[in-house]
């Protein structure tokens, strides 16, 4: 049964599984969509239009599906579509996507510490960590397994690769490369995620193909994408995963550190 808290105020246009936990002062919204095993802290703020999948765990007052900080919307019916397991602490702000059908989405298992913010249209994937104040602009792209720093910011339509990582107090105003180590203002990249992809149980030999690769995109003197072109992927999926990425970039690829390392 659920366990709802008598102060909490719950529209009866929400959606709630049998078995949610809400405490006290916590709003839900119309067209709210709660899920199975979902804990709500208190004074958290759920608006509509937002989806929250389940095991989800949000921590005293989070701001979840608010309207989107863009004066270009104009009450356009849009959403906020969380995943299944993710712990969002304390004074997140997560907003609705922008114009009419606008969406923002963040995935699976994600852990979104104290006081981030996500703002419209962004993408997040899966297994991310996003440490204290970190903050994301309109349209950026988070994809699986990334590490972003307490106090960092991402510019408005950057795209962080996988398994990356920036630096706490960073400014990411270009596309973050897969598999790096990013830290700065702005940021740039240090070298290869080496431990990450250990962890993550990337075979020795990928590992040296990806290192490989680092070297010449970002220490031949070549601009990333004609140094992308040069790289043979060799039927490595990650690797064709990074060179696709930074032939896809349209901001342009965060540059080397000065003294690059791999």
């Amino acid at each position: 049964m659920s366990k709802i808290h008598p102060t909490a105020i719950i529209s009866r246009k929400a959606k709630l599984a049998d078995d949610v936990e809400i405490s006290q002062f916590v709003s839900v919204a119309d067209g709210a969509v709660i899920k199975e095993g979902v804990n709500i802290g208190p004074f958290a703020v759920i608006g509509g239009n937002t989806t929250i999948g389940r095991n989800c765990r949000i921590f005293t007052g989070a701001v979840v599906g608010s309207i989107p900080q863009d004066l270009k919307y104009g009450g356009e019916q849009s959403f906020l579509e969380i995943g299944d397991n993710n712990v969002i602490r304390e004074y997140c702000t997560l907003n609705l996507g922008t114009g009419e059908g606008g969406r923002t989405v963040v995935g699976n298992d994600n852990l979104i510490m104290a006081y981030s913010h996500i703002a419209h249209d962004c993408r997040v994937g899966n297994d991310c960590v996003i440490a204290n104040n970190g903050t994301l602009a309109g349209h950026v792209t988070i994809e699986d397994k990334v590490v972003i720093g307490g106090l960092s910011a991402v510019h408005q339509f950057v795209r962080v690769g996988e398994l990356s990582i920036i630096g706490g107090c960073s400014k990411a105003v270009q596309d973050i490369p897969p598999f790096s180590t990013c830290d700065g203002h702005p940021a740039r990249v240090y070298g290869l995620n080496s431990l990450g992809l250990r962890r993550a149980k990337f075979s020795s030999d990928t590992i040296k193909a990806l290192s490989h690769a680092f070297k010449v995109i970002f220490a031949s003197g070549l601009s990333p994408q004609h140094a992308a072109a040069e790289i043979d992927t060799k039927g490595i999926p990650e690797l064709s995963r990074l060179v696709d990425f930074i032939k896809g970039s349209k901001r342009g690829i965060s540059r080397s550190a000065r003294k690059y390392n791999v």
